[in-house]
């Protein structure tokens, strides 16, 4: 060694720090081996003397334990473990970052022989030179430490004998626990590469020497020029001082040195003495792997977002948990059909002039009715067709099992019924969807996206329906956005083919194959296909016809949508099972004539009717006191969207007015469904004269919570809900939760649907609990067709009970239905999970919010009650948007002071705040098929701006409350390049924002001189009188009025002189501003400063709606204390008129001036504030709850903020800039007032 025979504590202080210097480059790898020992020759060499012809560097030591005995375990640290020691104590920098705690833990946990998986860089693919081939399953330690320097010059000699003692041996490893376990990770140190062994390894004999090989291996090395570039990505724990039995690595001679080697990714040892950032460095250049750049601007909503502290008020469950509610048995009747198919063929057959379905005109009236045996020879064609003459008898179109469209018109149900059963007669499944109209038609790629799921390459339709779809310039049928390429086949009966004599259609008995689809939208607008296997669908025939007691020769006026829901299951399916005559009235009959459907029930005697909530209202709306009216014959009229808790208001007014002419209470059935479940619950027929069940009046707030409590303070925030009768025949129904893991509820709680996570089981409620419907029924959807991922989410539940254990092996599926389980096994459903809205952790129903909505006075403003209700994802949490079609002739001012009182009233009720409220012209939102609003076409637009509002209000203040947390002041002594460049890096947030500074600007003298408005209007007004300074444009957008600089200063002096004559006001006094917005507010508030008042600008009163608007005047006045209101002559005699004693008292206004007849003279002279700090105005905003708050303003502070605004925004005195804000209170006032 350089440093052999030299006294280090008598060296001159600088070399030792010197020498501490170069030990912390070699431990922190910033130096390797070869260059520190130069380095310190270098030092030591004028204190030691010279060895002739021998290089320090490459000195070499004879290997044996004569030259260098391996301490024992006893023994202290080593000598050169003392001998750095005593040189890190010369530098003051050694000791923070090097730690022999850290390093004698590693070498104590080595000696148990336990491996510790530490954080390295990657590993590169890298070999030596001593090994041609992969190891098999070892973990070779190292036993050399970064400090280690004497061993490290001891390499040829130690090698060479190493190698002969090695190859005396044939045991490969010596002490198996060695191994460990093997990891794929960076930072393990053993990794498993099975290999044969060599033939010279098998030769080996001999009995192993674990001792001298150890001591051997504790002072070897590889040659430095005899291996690769080392990599240090793996490591190995040691312990100092100890002898350890190390098994030889396969594919390397036992006499290499193991204490020298180490494994990278592919197991291969190399020298570990190497630099980690040298090694790190390498395995950047080799392999750069760099995330993302987005990943670098990832925010951590925990550490940025205020979490809210759980309230201790929140109502929790408190019930017992949830027992599943069973339906009644399902009967067996020995006439039932064996499958759907065979019961048309039976009444086909038997009861051939039996009506089937009767079809109204645009007008209400009949136009034709088809009868059981023309529906039955029509679809017996239809079949036939399809299955052989599509194409040719070796090559047919379609196949049983194919799948096919139905593009019908829901004013032609006929040929819908003939298609539908000419499929299931050609046992091809139908998915009946809705007829394009144009391509841009609402939700049409997503229709474009079921076809393609399904496999749907050909679709059935009318020949009056395909004349009237979209086509090219060639007359082709239009390509529709997102559809497949469909074969379009016209199905009236002058297309068909007669079938042969020979040929019958296959009937099988009903089984678990699919027998048609129905398609669903989900909350975000995706189209789904809900397959029903033909038992589903004859179960389901079955289980209505148990539940609603249908008879044979009954007749049904149906009045929803025949291709799918209630429409198609009862209107459909379960009047062909029981031969009954329907009746079905188009969408486009009831917008005509609403009550088209009650003279059908008067008319043709109708046992049931079905309808939706709409068509109960519309219906009493249209009702005027006909006498030939009677409703008697009615002993079920099934609400079909009795599931909406709002339904109960609709039923009880229309029971109201056809009471009277005949209509028994007890026939109203509200019923609930959905796609996947079909019939969830149905309430029965009563008995004439019975009770009718009870209503739950439920709080708000407690939903919102997911609980169930009655409400018995604020009748506003109550809820009556109506009941949707018993669970289906043969049903099996729980309530599960929506969050975490799918638990039942409590009798108290709403349980919501949620994903279900693979490691967490859906749990039940409790008794008091809202939670989410599933089903167990042979009589509903079996999977999403095509999508097999979403299935198992949906029709594959299993609910779990609080435990954890699950309930059965029975597969639930989930309904999307928010409710619960009330006395007597009765259904209450309170929601629907697509319109739920998650709101800070509380649940808000898009049904309740559009009913408040439209309890404000919706008439004047909403056209046709045309809302739509959703939320978008701001700051981590979502945000309730609202938006309506506003009426072609409401005003401006009445659509804000209705978008007003809506924010209030929902504030009030739901205790939760909106983030926009936009009205839209009418007709312009996107519609579903039969005119209601598409939420997720809206929605869409909204989020790409493309809406075009003419009213908008955004409250994002009243909304988002996780605001971030205040930001941190970083510690002292980093500079702000490395506070951004880290944040940026860790994906965090910066530490601060700052505006750019003022700083010196061209008029900075000016600014000196003209430091207060009322100067800098005087100054304008001498050197540029002509510039003209407003524009006011009136609703046709014509210029009505203008004032120049010169212009203003001048009212603005007579306004002054008002003040002082009429007002006998004093220096400092406030000053009420009562002006439409306009150029006497301006120059009026430039008045009062020139009188030294301090100016409140407040917006008029409405004359319309004085009781609203003038107690918030009034409210004002009185908080600002003003001693004077300058206003003009009309609403100064508002506000001393009747309508206003009405709500205030008019006799105790300050002094009212009237501003529209101004003296001629100007004052003495013009007030100059002593002080920047003076006040300069009053800034009063009432916000949409109605909290007032009032901001002083100083004369220093309105400078700075004109400043600052005329800087950032680029204004000069020649830029236009146009103002759309009310001129009252914050940034309107400033752009109008201040900032010319």
């Amino acid at each position: 060694m350089a440093d052999r025979g030299v006294d280090l504590s008598g060296l001159p202080k600088e070399v030792r720090d010197q020498l501490a210097e170069l030990d912390l480059e070699l431990s922190e790898g910033d130096i390797t081996q070869k260059g520190y020992e130069k380095k310190k020759a270098k030092l030591l060499a004028p204190y030691i003397p010279q060895i002739q012809n021998v290089d320090p560097h490459i000195q070499l030591t004879p290997p044996g334990p004569s030259a260098d005995p391996t301490p024992s375990p006893d023994a202290g640290p080593s000598a050169s473990s003392r001998h750095h020691r005593s040189h890190r104590s010369g530098g003051a920098r050694d000791d923070r970052y090097r730690s022999d705690i850290h390093t004698e833990a590693v070498q104590a946990a080595l000696a148990k022989h336990k491996e510790e998986k530490m954080a390295l860089p990657m590993p590169t693919k890298r070999r030596s030179a001593f090994v041609q081939s992969p190891v098999d399953n070892c973990t070779p330690p190292d036993t050399s430490s970064a400090s280690e320097d004497e061993g490290s010059l001891r390499r040829q000699a130690a090698v060479s004998a190493a190698l002969v003692q090695s190859l005396q041996s044939p045991d490969y490893w010596i002490n198996r626990s060695l191994q460990g376990s093997s990891t794929s990770s960076s930072a393990s140190s053993t990794l498993s590469h099975g290999e044969p062994k060599s033939q010279n390894q098998s030769q080996n004999t001999g009995p192993p020497a674990p001792s001298a090989l150890a001591d051997v291996l504790a002072h070897t090395r590889l040659a430095e020029n005899s291996s690769v570039p080392p990599d240090v990505t793996s490591t190995t724990q040691q312990d100092r001082g100890s002898r350890v039995d190390i098994p030889p690595v396969r594919g390397m001679s036992r006499g290499q040195s193991r204490a020298s080697m180490m494994d990278t990714a592919d197991g291969v040892p190399v020298n570990s003495r190497v630099s980690t950032k040298i090694q790190q460095l390498l395995n950047t250049l080799k392999r750069p792997k760099r995330p993302p750049l987005s990943e670098f601007f990832l925010d951590d909503a925990e550490e940025i977002v205020e979490v809210p502290r759980p309230d201790p008020s929140t109502p929790r469950p408190e019930g017992r948990q949830i027992i599943p509610v069973k339906g009644e048995p399902l009967g067996v009747v020995s006439n039932w059909p064996p499958a759907l198919q065979a019961a048309l063929a039976r009444w086909g057959a038997t009861q051939a002039k039996s009506p089937a379905l009767t079809t109204l005109d645009n007008t209400g009236k009949p136009i034709y009715t088809l009868t059981y045996g023309k529906l039955w020879s029509r679809s017996l064609k239809l079949a036939y067709t399809l299955l052989n003459k599509l194409g040719t008898k070796s090559d047919p179109v379609l196949k049983p099992g194919d799948r096919v469209a139905l593009v019908y018109p829901n004013n032609d149900p006929g040929m819908f019924w003939v298609a539908f059963y000419g499929c299931l007669l050609a046992e091809v499944i139908p998915v009946p969807i809705e007829v394009p109209l144009t391509r841009k038609d609402a939700g049409s790629q997503q229709i474009g996206f079921l076809l393609g799921s399904c496999g749907v390459g050909l679709a059935l339709t009318s020949e009056v329906c395909l004349k009237g779809l979209p086509k090219t310039p060639n007359g082709e049928i239009l390509q529709f956005k997102g559809w497949p390429r469909l074969k379009w086949v016209v199905t009236d009966t002058k297309y068909l083919t007669k079938p042969s004599k020979d040929w019958q259609p296959h009937i099988p008995t009903a089984n678990t194959d699919t027998a048609y689809i129905e398609y669903k939208a989900s909350k975000e607008g995706t189209v789904m296909g809900v397959a029903v296997s033909k038992i589903s669908m004859l179960t389901h025939c079955q289980a209505l016809t148990q539940a609603c007691n249908y008879c044979e020769g009954e007749t049904l006026v149906n009045v929803l949508d025949f291709k799918k829901d209630m429409g198609l299951w009862h209107g459909v399916l379960t009047s062909v099972m029981n031969r009954i005559h329907t009746i079905s009235v188009p969408y486009a009959v009831m917008k005509a004539c609403p009550l088209s459907w009650v003279q059908r029930v008067h008319i043709h005697k109708a046992r049931v009717a079905l309808v939706k909530c709409r068509d109960l209202h519309w219906a009493m709306m249209a009702h005027r006191e006909q006498r030939d009216t009677n409703l008697a014959s009615l002993r079920m009229l099934i609400v079909a969207d009795g599931a909406n808790p709002w339904s109960v208001s609709s039923c009880d007014a229309f029971l109201n007015v056809f009471q009277s002419h005949g209509l028994k209470p007890e026939v109203i059935c509200p019923c609930a469904s959905s796609p996947e479940a079909l019939t969830v619950a149905i309430r029965r027929p009563g008995v004439r004269g019975a009770p009718l069940p009870a209503r739950a009046i439920l709080s708000m707030t407690g939903l919102s919570h997911g609980v169930i409590r009655v409400n018995t303070e604020d009748k506003n925030s109550a809820l009556t809900v109506q009941d949707v009768g018993h669970v289906m025949p043969g049903a099996l129904m729980c309530i599960v939760k929506p969050d975490g893991p799918p638990m039942l509820c409590k009798t108290d709680e709403i349980a919501l649907m949620c994903i279900v996570k693979p490691d967490g089981p859906p749990m039940l409620c409790k008794t008091d609990e809202i939670g989410e419907i599933v089903l167990n029924s042979r009589a509903g959807g079996t999977m999403y067709y095509g999508l097999p991922g979403v299935t198992k989410n949906t029709f594959e539940v299993i609910p779990v009970n609080s435990s954890g254990a699950p309930i059965g092996e029975i597969p639930f599926t989930r309904t999307g239905l928010l409710g619960f389980v009330g006395p007597g096994s009765l259904v209450f459903v309170v929601g629907k999970i697509e319109g739920l809205l998650t709101v800070s952790s509380r649940r808000h129903n898009a049904d309740d919010l559009v009913a408040t909505a439209l309890a404000v006075e919706p008439v004047k403003t909403v056209y046709r009650g045309r809302i739509a209700v959703f939320s978008v994802t701001v700051f981590y949490d979502e945000r309730i948007v609202i938006v309506a079609e506003q009426r072609p002739d409401a005003s401006e001012e009445d659509s804000f002071q209705w978008m007003s009182r809506v924010l209030q009233a929902i504030d009030s009720i739901h205790q939760v705040g909106l983030y926009c409220l936009a009205l839209v012209p009418a007709n312009t939102l996107p519609k579903t098929p039969l005119g209601g609003i598409h939420v997720s076409e809206t929605k869409q637009h909204f989020l790409e701006g493309s809406l075009h509002p003419c009213n908008i209000l955004l409250c994002p203040h009243t909304c988002v409350t996780n605001m971030p947390k205040p930001r941190q002041k970083q510690p002292v002594g980093v500079g702000p390049a490395s506070i951004m460049v880290g944040n940026l890096v860790a994906g965090k947030r910066i530490a601060q924002a700052a505006g750019r500074e003022l700083g010196l600007i061209e008029d900075q003298d000016l600014v000196r001189k003209h430091q207060f408005l009322s100067e800098a209007l005087q100054w304008r007004a001498q050197t540029d009188p002509d510039h003209v300074l407003y524009v006011l444009l009136n609703t046709k957008g014509v210029p009505v009025s203008t004032a120049s600089c010169l212009q203003l200063h001048k009212r603005a002096e007579k306004v002054a002189t008002a003040l002082m004559e009429r007002g006998g006001i004093n220096t400092g006094d406030n000053v009420v501003l009562l002006y439409p917005p306009g150029i006497d507010l301006i120059s009026s508030f430039y008045g009062c400063l020139y009188a030294g008042c301090v100016p409140v600008t407040v917006r008029p009163p409405h004359p319309q709606n004085l009781a609203a608007t003038l107690p918030t005047v009034r409210m004002i006045i009185d908080v600002s204390k003003a001693a004077c209101i300058l206003t003009t002559q009309l609403l100064m005699k508002i506000l001393r008129s009747k309508e206003a004693a009405a709500s205030v008292n008019i006799k105790t206004w300050p002094t009212i001036i009237d501003t529209d007849d101004l003296p001629r003279k100007r004052p003495p002279q013009l007030y100059k504030p002593p002080t920047p700090e003076m006040l300069a105005y009053l800034d009063f905003s009432v916000s949409t709850t109605g909290m007032l708050t009032g901001v002083k303003i100083s004369h220093a502070a309105v400078s700075a903020l004109c400043r600052s605004i005329k800087l950032q925004c680029e204004l000069y005195s020649s830029r236009q800039v146009a103002i759309c804000l009310d001129p009252y209170c914050g940034l309107g006032f400033v752009l109008w007032c201040l900032s010319r």
